[in-house]
């Protein structure tokens, strides 16, 4: 039986003390739900409109899926509690968490997809996973950013790293995630159910929206920056031009593996490494279109299944599907060519740079020349930088056609890092010394 559900839900402002009334817009909302879908529906109507706001424009409210269809969870779950006044004392069970095994209950294929992609990876590969070793990314975190401090130790993992690459949820007594783990935004959220993943991050709550997913922002809040300033190079690129002339008035509603050239006249990031377009199908595994690991030390050609590999993806295989995505809109010799400059450009970083800089540290910590503190020794500092700030860009300028990060914020920076490495590496073997 369809029940009806009539919902009058205040959005306002508060009115100066010399106005006579408020402007209030008042928003009817029905909907066919449980009874108990009723109760959090009409709640959450006057506790959290913007919440109710969101999910009455979402899919989800379109067809009935409500609050206790997400958040409910067996009595057993490490997460079940009753502190929601309207399931207190009742048979349900509810959490603020949802987790991938909720969302997989209907969208299995993108949860599969994304257990095998690199973003899987964000907060495993810190949280130190059975049989790897992260150790040095601890130590920045608690002994070098927190400076040891105890009271500070997690404060800039809190406010910065597992924002984007995710946390580990623990539970305080309450069943309620702890300060120190929640709210994580980070895309690889470790999960008390043992889940990995985080579907929010990219399709916001609760609205849950596919256009904003597909659009560049969804991506450049952790894309971004010295290290690795993706927005950035889109923006440079001739892509990101057109899409910052005439985006806004681009079609990003249309189903997935059904949005095209024509609903866009440029690719956001989305396009290339998610959406379906031309013969492929979409995707969640953003490992699945690419050639190279760009973030590393040293770039390789992926060749890993597992998603916790650096090189996790079939590099040759991803190269292919990346060629089929320009295929839709350039010719085979403009797309040939672009990406033959693009692999020279990372060829040049392996061996011009990379493994000069390699070979020159690994000898002095031979020789016992380099400070045990990374952090307080000029060589490590810009052997850090070398990687992982120029050299990703120079890499990944290439690859995504922004040309200003691929030379003058990428090797003609790189260049200045590896004639100081060299001047360090020189004295310190002449004299046998760490210079003061």
């Amino acid at each position: 039986m369809r029940l009806s559900l009539a919902v009058i839900l205040a959005v306002g402002f508060v009115a100066p003390a010399f106005a006579l009334e408020s402007n209030v817009k008042t928003l009817k909302v029905e909907r066919g739900l449980t009874p108990e879908g009723q109760k959090c529906v009409e709640c959450h109507a006057e506790k959290h409109p913007g919440i109710i706001s969101d999910w009455t424009a979402s899919r989800h409210g379109h067809v009935g899926v409500s609050c206790i269809d997400c958040h409910s969870v067996d009595k057993g779950s490490p997460m079940a509690a009753q502190n929601c006044p309207g399931v207190k004392g009742t048979d349900i069970y509810v959490t603020t968490m949802v987790t991938p095994a909720t969302c997989g209950r209907c969208h299995a294929k993108e949860v599969e997809e994304f257990s095998k992609s690199g973003h899987f990876r964000g907060s495993l590969q810190y949280n130190v996973p059975e049989g790897r070793n992260y150790k040095s990314m601890t130590a920045l975190i608690e002994k070098h950013e927190g400076q040891g401090m105890d009271k500070y130790k997690r404060a800039s993992e809190m406010a910065g790293c597992m924002q984007c690459h995710g946390s580990k949820i623990s539970m305080g007594a309450d069943k309620r995630p702890t300060q120190e783990s929640w709210p994580a935004a980070g895309v690889g959220t470790i999960w008390p159910d043992g889940t990995v993943g985080n579907c929010v991050v990219c399709h916001t709550r609760h609205r849950f929206n596919i256009a904003e997913a597909r659009k560049p922002a969804a991506c450049a809040s952790c894309h971004l920056g010295p290290d690795h300033p993706d927005i950035e190079i889109f923006e440079n690129s001739k892509h990101g031009h057109i899409y910052n002339a005439e985006g806004t008035k681009w079609n990003f509603d249309s189903a997935p593996d059904a949005w095209e050239p024509g609903d866009y006249r440029a690719p956001t990031c989305a396009v290339c490494h998610m959406s379906g377009i031309g013969a492929l199908t979409s995707t969640h595994n953003i490992s699945e279109r690419l050639k190279w690991n760009l973030w590393a030390k040293e770039s390789t050609v992926r060749n890993s299944q597992d998603p916790l590999s650096p090189l996790t993806g079939d590099g040759a295989e991803g190269r292919k599907k990346m060629t089929m995505v320009c295929s839709n809109c350039h010719s085979s010799l403009h797309t040939e060519n672009f990406f033959k400059q693009a692999d020279l450009n990372v060829e040049l970083y392996n061996e011009g740079y990379y493994q000069p800089a390699e070979a020159m540290r690994k000898e002095l910590a031979d020789k016992k020349l380099l400070k045990d503190n990374p952090w307080d020794d000029e060589f490590q500092i810009v052997y850090y930088h070398l990687w992982h700030h120029e050299g990703r860009r120079m890499r990944q300028g290439a690859v995504m056609n922004g040309p200003d990060y691929a030379h003058w914020h990428g090797v003609f920076e790189l260049q200045q890092d590896l004639y100081k490495l060299k001047s360090i590496y020189n004295k310190r073997m002449k004299t046998g010394a760490i210079e003061d």
